[in-house]
């Protein structure tokens, strides 16, 4: 019976076509994110299972792959629970394990700390078109600064990685949860139900605003507080920036200054952006943010041809302050970089150089040709090639692989005799 090796489902193999896309994608952002002073870290895969289940993950935190403890007998007594056995977990985001390497560092770091990762990370959810149980996500955070400082660069530095990758046409989507918090206070919804009525609003672009009513009324929230809330939200749709602010004071009098003002300073730096760069941006009330940890501004970065956003993030002061002790500013936005590679649709050129020797050619004088190609040129790519068959075969499977040019390598009767580099 023949072994069955294709990867588990919902992950993938990729071959190197793919990868050089993905390093590609990936070179352009971190550059990008680079120069504005983002430095890079790394964390484990593998976190302690209750900090992953820390309640702040939202319906991530059904999705956690769960690693049995080392060294368990291979059967357990009758009534072990399952949550005994386990120690570990893989993880679903890279913003929780952030918090545990900034609790365990942060008296080595500067104040604010930009952060960038980039890493594989796990959830085990229904494998579907763009997206995967296992894939890759580039975050940038800003630990340690109060103001929409944060938020205002944020957006800019992941706008600007955007279009260093080639993505045009893209929308900044922009909310807070202080003031969805208001809103659902003011259209007297119970506190306890404030989590459930944000998780079903931010399905609003899936099932309309009927379905959303119809999801509130089973969730048993009052019909007239679910009503308000509602009718208050559809105001607040697709407004011009310079009358957002006074819509929000006449719509939510309770709402407080500091979120109004707090909006008002990053539209402001939404504006200038767009006059400079090629972005469009809205205030969506509908926006809220699976995770539990926001606490302030959210935001969404959508593209035309992708239905769900390309990238996200927000404030998230609390979260830091519930390992260390003290409440410690900051602020993310994380790229969803496997759907920014599937919307690029060129593949990326090689543009490799076959060294292509003679089978009677020494290994090390063809080595030593290759050598010298790879000195002519920083990041030149030079491979060495063996003769085979009929040239033009093989050129036709060279160009194939990647290759542009080739440079013959002959033995003519102990001399070893260059060619010039030729177009494939």
């Amino acid at each position: 019976m023949k072994a069955d090796n294709s990867p588990a489902r919902g992950m993938r193999d990729l071959l190197p076509a793919d990868v050089a896309t993905r390093d590609h994608v990936l070179e352009a952002i971190t550059s990008t994110y680079r120069h504005f002073g983002y430095q890079r870290i790394e964390t484990p895969a593998l976190e302690e299972i209750n900090r992953l289940q820390g309640g702040q993950g939202g319906e991530n935190e059904k999705l956690i792959y769960q690693v049995l403890k080392r060294g368990l007998p291979h059967s357990t007594e009758p009534g072990t629970h399952i949550p005994d056995l386990i120690d570990l977990g893989l993880r679903f985001d890279l913003t929780v394990p952030l918090t545990r390497f900034y609790c365990n560092n942060h008296a080595q770091l500067p104040t604010p700390f930009r952060s960038l990762q980039v890493g594989p990370v796990w959830r085990a959810e229904r494998p579907q078109k763009g997206r995967y149980r296992q894939f890759y996500q580039c975050d940038i955070d800003m630990i340690g600064e109060p103001t929409v400082l944060a938020e205002a660069e944020l957006i800019e530095a992941t706008t600007a990685a955007l279009a260093a990758v080639g993505l045009d046409g893209i929308t900044v989507r922009l909310s807070d949860r202080r003031f969805l918090t208001a809103l659902a206070a003011d259209a007297g919804l119970p506190q306890q139900l404030h989590d459930k009525f944000f998780i079903i609003l931010d399905k609003l672009d899936k099932i309309g605003w009927s379905g959303v009513r119809s999801e509130l009324e089973n969730a048993g929230m009052p019909a007239d507080a679910a009503a308000v809330a509602l009718d208050k939200i559809e105001k607040l749709t697709e407004l011009d920036g310079e009358k957002i602010a006074d819509t929000l004071v006449e719509t939510l009098p309770g709402l407080a200054s500091e979120v109004i003002d707090d909006l008002t300073t990053t539209i402001a730096s939404l504006d200038r952006l767009a006059t400079e760069r090629s972005l469009k941006w809205q205030f969506d009330p509908t926006l809220v943010r699976g995770m539990g940890y926001y606490t302030g501004q959210i935001f969404e970065i959508t593209h035309p041809e992708m239905s769900s956003s390309v990238a996200g993030g927000g404030r998230y002061d609390n979260l830091i302050g519930r390992y260390l002790g003290k409440d410690v500013p900051a602020c993310g936005f994380s790229i969803g970089f496997e759907r920014i590679v599937g919307l690029l649709h060129d593949e990326v050129q090689r543009n490799a150089t076959a060294a292509l020797a003679d089978s009677d050619v020494a290994i090390a004088d063809v080595l030593a040709v290759a050598r010298n190609l790879r000195s002519q040129g920083q990041g030149r790519v030079v491979e060495v090639v063996r003769r085979s068959g009929k040239l033009g075969a093989q050129l036709k499977r060279l160009q194939a692989a990647g290759f542009a040019t080739f440079v013959p390598i002959q033995n003519d009767g102990g001399s070893v005799v260059v060619g010039d580099e030729r177009t494939i």
